[in-house]
């Protein structure tokens, strides 16, 4: 009937900042102990853009190497990124991923869309295994588009055969929110204070 909502289905979630903390701070607090030459670093070194290269694809050594040779002063620290990237992702969000065992149980289907490069990726899968349990994955840098760019979230949809207005999507980013509500995905946005747990009952994925 039009006008009635599709009945929820599915989940799609985010990985870093939902399931898996994410902050490069996590790191470079370690390696610069001064808080305003760490604001200087994180304001004038570190770049969104330059690493948002690395979850399209860019491998990260060469990315890396881009970076170290706009700052060479910064070289230790950069190469610290990579070298002690686990530390920017230190631990599992325990409540979160305690939400796909119970999908499970509750036989919904449990998909990832992420923004990962695809070597730190491979690695994260090793250091936690519930990343390779989701019924279907889509990450950036193997498919080489990031989110909020609509094209990732068409190709999650046509290789997994869904609808988008069957899904709940589930990310910290408010961009990447937007870009699935424009394609009809019900959504839940992480942020300070969010029970993910109450919006997956309030959307009946969980009773």
């Amino acid at each position: 009937m039009s006008g009635v909502p599709s009945p929820v289905g599915y989940a799609v979630f985010d990985v870093g900042n939902v399931l898996i903390e994410w902050n490069p701070r996590f790191l470079f607090r370690k390696l610069i102990s001064d808080p305003a030459r760490l604001d200087w670093f994180m304001g004038h070194v570190w770049d969104d853009a330059w690493n948002i290269e690395m979850d399209r694809g860019q491998p990260f050594a060469e990315g890396i190497a881009l970076l170290i040779a706009r700052h060479p002063e910064w070289e230790a620290e950069i190469r610290a990124y990579d070298e002690r990237w686990d530390e920017t992702a230190p631990n599992a969000i325990a409540a979160n991923v305690a939400l796909l065992e119970e999908l499970r149980s509750n036989g919904i289907p449990r998909y990832a869309i992420t923004n990962f490069s695809a070597e730190k990726f491979a690695a994260s899968q090793r250091r936690f295994p519930f990343l390779d349990t989701f019924d279907g994955l889509v990450v950036s840098a193997h498919e080489r588009l990031v989110k909020p760019d609509p094209a990732i979230f068409r190709l999650f949809l046509e290789r997994y055969g869904l609808a988008a207005s069957r899904g709940v999507f589930i990310d910290d980013s408010e961009r990447n929110i937007r870009a699935a509500e424009a394609l009809e995905f019900r959504t839940v946005h992480v942020q300070p204070g969010v029970d993910v747990r109450a919006e997956m009952v309030r959307s009946g994925l969980i009773v």
